[in-house]
Parts: structure tokens; C-alpha cells; sequence
């Protein structure tokens, strides 16, 4: 699949070879137990119990890790996915370094979780400075940042962190393997949300880690067996189906985002535009060189919360949501989720609509919001 364009590796991703009489996408796989071989037992059949088998699972971490570039296991949601990998990994006395300004459940875990085990846990901003990796077991990093949209170089840290000997993971949440494949770029593994922009609907939780290594997949897979953190049947078969327009949807959420990019950087009213596109965004050096499509999603300050729900009221094509990715154009307030950000920080991901309605809807709402 390397060979063909984005468009058709998403739509052919993990899709069982061509049989007459039946459908592209097979239906899913409803089961706890199988029928076992009574001579041979679970050593006859990939399936054995649906915990740790099922074949609509395994068809979605084909194209996942189709998609990304290594092997994939799916997970009930974006959380589980990253900390499956930090506790399959991480033991009393390792050192972790994560991002600052990441994905705030993450720094959660760390510090409630992860140093009650013994870890050592710090935190670093994904602009950097990044101190030296001596010592450190694994690096974590978020690139682009969720929601402040810095941008990390991916070859470079993976580099620095490989010859001092530690680990590099990637959350690849914002970007999606479409915009860019870390495993590419010199991760060892790559966790993200599915439930954001890859799978694009807002109707289901889904998570994943991915790599080309059978030292790290192995442990992940067998967290995920004991701990039983799977996703079910028809939430796989529903992500399958969605990846197929992923291309398409990406596509227009980046042309959104770059329209309502331009629109807020115009307006006096409107402060701190973050978006990885525009020639002048701090991010934007490293992005135009290691990405291969930037995110629908930006981050512009409102001033205070009350601007911010004047501006949610006035709109009638944002809603007023947490989580990104969707087709729907959404936006919230961060600081009220725990984000360390002012408080009329706005993160704004751009849905599907069309671009000139979008702006012009937008355009509308921040006028009626400053009066």
C-alpha cells in the first residue's frame, strides 16, 4: 500500500482479500466465546475468547497499522492506549519525560499513578528545551501539542533520546497518521486517540498503540490481555468504516482551518493564534518540513470567558464541545477541562462545513460576542 496515494490506502486499508458473495467490509463479530476444537483446543483457531481475540478487532488494527506503518492494537480509548504503554513499559525507578502541555489526563496519571509506583516522572514544554535523556527510560512526546499546537522535532529528539538509550513514543492524536508517521520519523511507537479525527464521527472512544517492535508490542499486548481494556465489536467495525473517508474529511479540515486561521489573525479582537500553517506560528518551521498535512484544529484567545460563551451563543454552525476531529465545527473553553492555559483560550476544530459559511458564520459571532 506504501506505493498509493492517501486516498486509496484509506480506503483499502485493512480490508480482507476480494471473496464473491461477500461484502467489502464484513460485518462485526459479536462473541465472548468461540467454538473450540475439542482435540486441540484454542491452538486450532485465532479465536478462542473475545478478550483477547476478535476478527473485527483485528481487521481495524490491519489498517490501522497499515495506515501508520507498523503493528497495531486497538484500545477502548485514547487514555487506555497511552497508559497501557507507559505500564507495560515503565518499572520502580525508570525515569519518564512527558509533555508539559499535553493532553492534561496524561500528566494526571503521572503524577497520581505513575510516581506512586516508584517512576520518575518530568516534564518538559514540546517547544522545548529538553534536557539531556541520560537515564530516562522513555519520551513521550505530543506533537502538535493539544491544544497550544507546538510542534516537536520528531528525527531530531528521536535521535538525542536513542544514544542515550531511552525510548521515544509519539502521540500522533492531532496530527493522524495521514498527516504525518512517526514510526517514519524515528519513533519506537506511536499512541493516539482514535476517537478524534481518524475515525471523525463522534460516536465512539477508541485508542491505539503501533509499532514495528515486537519488544514493545508484545507487553502492550499482553497488558491489554490481562487488563482487559478492549474496544468492542461494532465501535471497531463503526472506526473501520469511517477510515475510509478519512482522506476526504482531513482534507477539508485543513482548508477550514487555514480559512478561519487567516480570519482570526486579521481581527484586532482575537489575540494568540496558534495554528501550524501560518508562515508566522512559532511551530510552523519544524511542521512545513516534518508534516504531511496539518491539523484542523487551531487556538486563538477571547479575552475572558464571558467573550467566549457570547461567541458559542452567537454561532450557529460551532457547537459548543469538548474532544476535536469531528464533522461537526466545535470549540471550548480550555481552562475549564484543567488546561493550563488563560482563561478565553478557545481550542476550535474545524468540521467539514463549507469553508465561506464557516468563516462567515464565525465572522458573524465575533462581532456579536465583542459588543
Amino acid at each position: 500500500m506504501s506505493q498509493w496515494g492517501d486516498g486509496t490506502r484509506s480506503v483499502h486499508a485493512g480490508l480482507p482479500p476480494a471473496e464473491p458473495g461477500q461484502p467489502f467490509l464484513p460485518g462485526p463479530v459479536f462473541a465472548a466465546p468461540y467454538h473450540l476444537d475439542p482435540w486441540q483446543g484454542p491452538a486450532a483457531t485465532p479465536n478462542g475468547y473475545g478478550r483477547p481475540d476478535n476478527p473485527t478487532r483485528r481487521l481495524l488494527e490491519t489498517a490501522i497499522g497499515e495506515l501508520e506503518g507498523g503493528d497495531c492494537r486497538v484500545f477502548a480509548s485514547g487514555q487506555a492506549a497511552i497508559t497501557a504503554l507507559l505500564l507495560a513499559v515503565l518499572r520502580p525507578g525508570d525515569t519518564v519525560l512527558l509533555p508539559a502541555d499535553g493532553y492534561y489526563p496524561v500528566r494526571a496519571f503521572a503524577t497520581e499513578t505513575l510516581e506512586g509506583f516508584g517512576v520518575r516522572v518530568t516534564f518538559v514544554p514540546t517547544a522545548g528545551p529538553y534536557p539531556s535523556f541520560d537515564g530516562v527510560r522513555l519520551v513521550l512526546l505530543e506533537t502538535p501539542s493539544n491544544p497550544g499546537l507546538d510542534v516537536a522535532d520528531v528525527p531530531a529528539l528521536a535521535a538525542a533520546a536513542h544514544a542515550a538509550g531511552a525510548l521515544v513514543a509519539v502521540d500522533n492524536t492531532t496530527a493522524t497518521p495521514l498527516g504525518q508517521r512517526p514510526l517514519d520519523l524515528g519513533a519506537d511507537a506511536v499512541v493516539a486517540s482514535g476517537t478524534k479525527a481518524l475515525t471523525g464521527h463522534s460516536d465512539l472512544l477508541l485508542g491505539y498503540v503501533a509499532t514495528r517492535s515486537a519488544g514493545l508490542l508484545d507487553p502492550v499486548t499482553s497488558w491489554r490481555t490481562m487488563t482487559g481494556g478492549v474496544p468492542g465489536a461494532f465501535d471497531c467495525w463503526l472506526a473501520h468504516r469511517s477510515l475510509a473517508t478519512v482522506d476526504l474529511r482531513l482534507a477539508r479540515q485543513t482548508a477550514n482551518a487555514e480559512a478561519v486561521a487567516r480570519l482570526l489573525a486579521g481581527r484586532p479582537d482575537v489575540t494568540g493564534v496558534r495554528w501550524p500553517g501560518l508562515p508566522d506560528d512559532p511551530a510552523y518551521p519544524v511542521a512545513a518540513v516534518q508534516m504531511r498535512r496539518l491539523p484542523g484544529v487551531l487556538g486563538f484567545d477571547l479575552g475572558d470567558p464571558d467573550r467566549v460563551a457570547r461567541f458559542l451563543d452567537a454561532s450557529r454552525l460551532v457547537a459548543a464541545a469538548t474532544s476535536f476531529g469531528g464533522l461537526h465545527t466545535s470549540a471550548d473553553r480550555r481552562a475549564q477541562w484543567g488546561d493550563d492555559t488563560a482563561p478565553g483560550f478557545v481550542r476550535l476544530s474545524c468540521g467539514i462545513e463549507d469553508p465561506a459559511d464557516l468563516v462567515a458564520d464565525l465572522t458573524a459571532a465575533l462581532d456579536a460576542s465583542a459588543a
